[in-house]
């Protein structure tokens, strides 16, 4: 099985995909991610390091795939984890998109992609057009990180359009959203009414995780302890649920001015109920909060 996952930028898509890459390490399934970033800092809570990335190895071969042997650019990490990191090239020079429609090259060159039970590519950004694509075309399933915010919700929507425009030649479809670091979900849920999209997964605003990470140890590396073990068991769930081969959703996004204004009427909605007469006091004009 072959999953992408993305997400705005800066969602936690990678803490996402590492701890779920632990979680089904430790459910017995032999796994391989693919950090799709040229930051190449997807995994490196996995293997303890900055591994050397694909395009770095390329260089020192003159981009001859034909040269590089797999153990050369994939790490084991723990939990018998194996890593990856297909890199970029400096900031401002270059296509990152390019570099990941070469990692996808040569792990299909390489048949590599065969050798696992499950292969995550957490892709950078919501960048879904171009090398940041390749992916897709490969992908079993889409997994989209997402917050209860209507700029990660605008974001997720437009994700959606774009696998369900690649379901229409490739076999990919969506698993469904991952709800990360907020409370509550509700207008996510809302979102998933109205268009058949679906929450996998839902993993609350908690301090042990962004902990971790600056540690360089995954969730399941720290003691089983209040927050730890509700994440834990958070992550545990969502590598279930991909594991069982879900049913494709037929999601049915929303157009861009069709989101804006769902999202939009839902925040004042239940968010003008919110505004106390200390908050009102703030405000230049209260007539700001209604819909034009």
């Amino acid at each position: 099985m072959i999953v992408s996952i993305y997400g705005k930028g800066g969602i936690g898509k990678s803490t996402t995909s590492s701890n779920i890459a632990i979680a089904m390490a430790k459910r017995g399934a032999r796994v391989l991610q693919v950090g799709c970033d040229p930051k190449h800092d997807s995994t490196f809570t996995i293997t303890k390091r900055m591994i050397p990335t694909l395009v770095e190895i390329l260089e020192e071969h003159d981009y001859h795939h034909e040269e590089i042997e797999p153990s050369e650019v994939i790490f084991r990490g723990k939990m018998g984890v194996d890593a990856m990191e297909s890199g970029g090239p400096a900031a401002g020079a270059g296509c990152g998109g390019y570099v990941t429609g070469e990692a996808v090259k040569f792990l299909r060159d390489h048949k590599l992609m065969d050798e696992y039970d499950v292969v995550i590519f957490d892709v950078l950004g919501d960048v879904v057009c171009g090398g940041f694509a390749t992916p897709l075309n490969h992908s079993d399933f889409a997994c989209v990180v997402t917050a209860n915010d209507f700029d990660s919700l605008f974001a997720a929507n437009r994700i959606c359009a774009a696998v369900m425009a690649k379901a229409k030649n490739y076999p990919i479809y969506i698993a469904g959203l991952i709800v990360n670091r907020c409370p509550d979900t509700d207008h996510v849920e809302r979102y998933c009414d109205r268009t058949g999209a679906r929450i996998v997964g839902h993993v609350p605003q908690i301090d042990e995780i962004r902990r971790s990470r600056l540690a360089g140890v995954s969730i399941f590396e720290m003691k089983r302890i209040g927050g730890i073990a509700l994440a834990q068991d958070r992550y545990l769930e969502i590598a279930d649920y991909l594991l069982s081969e879900p049913e494709a959703l037929k999601v049915k996004p929303l157009t861009d001015r069709e989101v804006f204004e769902h999202l939009r009427s839902e925040y004042i909605n239940i968010n003008i109920q919110r505004f106390n007469a200390e908050d009102l006091e703030l405000l230049e004009d209260p007539s700001c909060l209604a819909l034009n």
